[in-house]
């Protein structure tokens, strides 16, 4: 990689916490500034606008964050339990990115503003919840999920579930939210999606 391109990657990591915990309009250049030890120039060198860093910056926050809850599940041999491990990884590996969900942070921060980054906030979702079904999907197929079972539904439970539970935690300081989730989802793919042996 060349020393422009490490530079450039470097802004993007520093920037990253910036963004997700301050949003767009709150992250200020002096912000920016201060965690990359670049003056203003340095910084616009590397990037045509503010939006374009956040926009980077937000595609950075998220792949960490998704990798983390995805770790490790494609050794997971049964769909209900990969399943189940992705709910496990959610709640014990959040904190990835400082300022929580950079999925859950941006779709707030941008609801009504900045069309870009509100745009990687729904591509990134729908990634999410296309890699959510794909795992429904294949137990279908394998039958260690009911067969009737609507993967779209189900991914958007789970997510929502999640992303909620995230939501009142970071609100309420508390980690019980994530805990009743959790037991909920893990006892709902138990009774009512993993397929019964006949």
């Amino acid at each position: 990689m060349r020393k422009g391109e490490q530079t450039r990657q470097e802004i993007i990591r520093k920037a990253a916490p910036i963004f997700n915990q301050k949003g767009y309009d709150g992250a200020a250049l002096s912000d920016l500034m201060r965690a990359t030890g670049l003056e203003k120039g340095g910084i616009y060198r590397h990037f045509a606008s503010k939006e374009e860093l956040a926009a980077e910056a937000f595609d950075y926050a998220w792949r960490e964050t998704l990798e983390a809850r995805i770790h490790d599940l494609d050794s997971i041999a049964n769909s209900v339990d990969r399943l189940k491990q992705l709910v496990v990884n959610f709640v014990e590996r959040r904190g990835i990115i400082p300022g929580g969900c950079p999925l859950l942070n941006t779709a707030i921060d941008t609801d009504d503003g900045n069309s870009v980054l509100r745009e990687r906030a729904r591509s990134a979702l729908g990634g999410w919840r296309d890699y959510v079904v794909s795992i429904i999907r294949t137990g279908i197929r394998a039958r260690e999920i009911r067969p009737r079972t609507d993967a779209k539904k189900l991914a958007t439970l789970i997510i929502s579930s999640l992303e909620g539970a995230i939501m009142v935690y970071r609100l309420e300081r508390d980690e019980e939210p994530l805990r009743a989730v959790r037991a909920h989802l893990d006892n709902y793919l138990e009774t009512e999606v993993r397929a019964r042996s006949k």
